[in-house]
C-alpha cells in the first residue's frame, strides 16, 4: 500500500521560493514508477507541473526555468524547488505515482495514488 504525504507550503512574496516534499510509504516506487507534481487551483481543472523517472525530467511550459522537480530516493522523497513565484502558481500542490516508468504528458488517469495536497499562496 502507497501511501505520499506532501509538506513545505506556506505563503510567499512574488519573486519568493519554497521547496516542497512528498514523502512515500514505500521506496521502491521511486525507481519503477513515473512520479509527478500536480496543481489546483479554486474552481480549475488540475494540472500537471513536472515529472520525473530516473534521471529524466519533465516540465509544464508555465513552470520550465523556474521550477526544478528532483528525488531523494534513500529518503523516499520527491521534491519541487519553486523559485521566481508568481500570483498564478498559487494553488494546492499534490505529489502522484504513475502506474509505470512511461512519464511522458500528465494523463491524470494514469496516476492512482495521490498525496492530500499541500498549500502554496503567493502574496
Amino acid at each position: 500500500h502507497v501511501q505520499l504525504v506532501e509538506s513545505g507550503g506556506g505563503s510567499v512574496p512574488v519573486g519568493g521560493s519554497l521547496r516542497l516534499s512528498c514523502v512515500s510509504s514505500v521506496g521502491y516506487v521511486f525507481s519503477s514508477h513515473c512520479m509527478g507534481w500536480f496543481l489546483q487551483a479554486p474552481g480549475k481543472e488540475r494540472e500537471g507541473v513536472a515529472t520525473i523517472i530516473g534521471s529524466d525530467t519533465q516540465y509544464a511550459n508555465f513552470v520550465k526555468g523556474r521550477f526544478t522537480i528532483s528525488k531523494d530516493s534513500a529518503l523516499n522523497t520527491l521534491y519541487l524547488q519553486m523559485d521566481s513565484l508568481e500570483p498564478e502558481d498559487a494553488a494546492m500542490y499534490y505529489c502522484a505515482r504513475r502506474d509505470g516508468p512511461y512519464c511522458l504528458g500528465y494523463s491524470e488517469a494514469e496516476y492512482h495514488y495521490w498525496g492530500l495536497g499541500t498549500q502554496v499562496t503567493v502574496l
